[in-house]
């Protein structure tokens, strides 16, 4: 009963968060480059060894990435600091 709790749970974080695509860093600097003054969420993740979790609005998807350095990002990006980004995970 406890596993169709938690997969009820995770089902509404989706419909409550939408859909979320998740891609690599080279995919993500060049979709920020193509935004316009984009608003990226940006977490610094990692107990032993840290990462950089980002995220982004464009054309109606959520786009989320995590890379082991910071990626370089336009300077009309406005840059949210949040202390963790929790992307529901349906595997």
């Amino acid at each position: 009963m406890a596993a169709g709790a938690a997969a009820l749970i995770v089902a509404n974080a989706v419909k409550a968060s939408g859909a979320i695509v998740k891609i690599v860093p080279e995919e993500f600097s060049r979709i920020v480059n193509l935004a316009k003054e984009p608003l990226i969420v940006l977490a610094q993740a990692g107990l032993l060894s840290k990462h950089f979790e980002y995220l982004l609005a464009y054309k109606g998807f959520v786009f989320f990435t995590r890379s082991n350095e910071a990626l370089p990002l336009p300077s009309d990006a406005e840059v949210v600091s949040a202390e963790k980004i929790w992307i529901p995970d349906l595997i």
